[in-house]
């Protein structure tokens, strides 16, 4: 028997910016995922490492797909290079949580290389 089809539930094309973060959270409360917090964490952690590591104003895209019992979150910028690393933070360091989060509240997650693009995803279940 074959997985079924993820249904694209939620898509949005912006610039990433520091304020793009709570916007997208606000905007996101009021979809059916509701106040989930994973979601809401993963779709924050990764539009600020996009804001970190490829810089303000970089366009993205913002999916968020379902499946049953599953929740897909991906963003997709323009530099196919760029991958994230997970990485163990020291206790004085300032940054350097964000995958390790997402790591840990994920059932999964990855990153799909295009030729001009490239798409980090997590997946989380629905509960």
């Amino acid at each position: 028997m074959r997985d079924p089809v993820p249904v694209l539930d939620f898509e949005l094309d912006l610039l990433a910016v520091p304020k793009a973060v709570p916007d997208l959270r606000r905007t996101l409360s009021a979809h059916p995922y509701g106040p989930h917090p994973d979601v809401h964490l993963c779709v924050s952690e990764l539009l600020s490492n996009v804001i970190r590591h490829l810089g303000e104003g970089t366009p993205v895209t913002v999916r968020l797909t379902t499946a049953p019992g599953r929740i897909r979150v991906a963003v997709t910028d323009p530099d196919p290079r760029a991958w994230p690393l997970l990485r163990r933070a020291g206790g004085d360091d300032e940054t350097g949580r964000g995958l390790a989060l997402l790591d840990a509240v994920s059932l999964r997650w990855g990153v799909e290389q295009g030729p001009d693009s490239k798409t980090v995803w997590c997946e989380l279940g629905e509960g």
